[in-house]
């Protein structure tokens, strides 16, 4: 059955409220609507938001207020769902949710940033090995897995405006960007650069700077697909005319 799912870090799920996100859930044509950075707890959302019509609708908040949080909206209620992954450090800021279906697992995960120092590195890191961990877990069901999310971290130069000058910066330091290298030999392809192989396509600008006005940006936002399942990968784009967030949404399509 072709489905469509969307991935969005929508930079607070109640400021993009005001911007016509209910607009948004309602036309985008999704089967499934995962969203990062919502930076609110369930109740702290309206009925709109908590419970909208023709949804199943699943949070996995962080305990510090106004912080990470992940949501998924979806048509179809899945076989299960687990929110985090197992360990209290990293469960505790809400930045995993995975739902079972009869033929995939989906996992949308907020990946961490690594700002604020090394010891932040070195927590984004053991967060990416643990997720690499779960991941390869789901694979042995032989069930699609399929992951989306803000991975915080450009993969390869073609995947931000400016490589050079940010090649000490966290987000596209070697040993973040190893570790990307990793996972895809692990058996995991990256849905976009299997119909898109140029540059110039980002997924998060700047908002101080401007930058999306000039396409300054990063590509960190990504929809990836275990090797077995490509073939039932029909497309992969961008939204990038859609606004309300620093980073604009990006959608697949699959046989599922």
């Amino acid at each position: 059955m072709l489905t469509k799912l969307i991935s969005w870090n929508v930079n607070g799920l109640r400021a993009v409220e005001k911007k016509g996100f209910a607009g948004f859930l309602q036309t985008c044509g999704a089967d499934i609507l995962a969203l990062q950075e919502t930076k609110a707890m369930p109740q702290q959302l309206s009925e709109a938001l908590r419970a909208p019509q023709g949804w199943h609708a699943y949070f996995a908040s962080a305990e510090r207020k106004g912080y990470s949080g992940v949501a998924v909206y979806a048509r179809r209620e899945p076989l299960s769902v687990q929110y985090g992954l197992g360990k209290e450090e990293f469960d505790c800021e809400g930045r995993t949710l995975i739902l079972e279906y009869p033929t995939f697992f989906f996992l949308n995960i907020y990946f961490p940033n690594g700002g604020q120092g090394p010891e932040r590195i070195d927590f984004k890191l053991r967060f990416y090995d643990l997720f690499l961990q779960k991941s390869k877990e789901l694979f042995k069901t032989g069930k699609t897995v399929i992951v989306c999310g803000d991975v915080n971290t450009a993969h390869q130069p073609i995947d931000l405006a400016r490589p050079k000058e940010n090649e000490k910066n966290t987000g596209f330091l070697p040993q973040e960007r190893a570790w990307l290298d990793r996972f895809f030999t692990e058996g995991y392809a990256d849905t976009f650069r299997c119909f898109v192989k140029d540059g110039g396509h980002y997924t998060w600008w700047d908002y101080k700077t401007g930058a999306r006005k000039r396409n300054v940006g990063w590509r960190i936002d990504y929809f990836f697909i275990d090797d077995k399942s490509v073939g039932k990968l029909k497309s992969a784009r961008m939204l990038s005319d859609v606004m309300g967030s620093d980073h604009c949404p990006i959608e697949i399509e699959a046989d599922l």
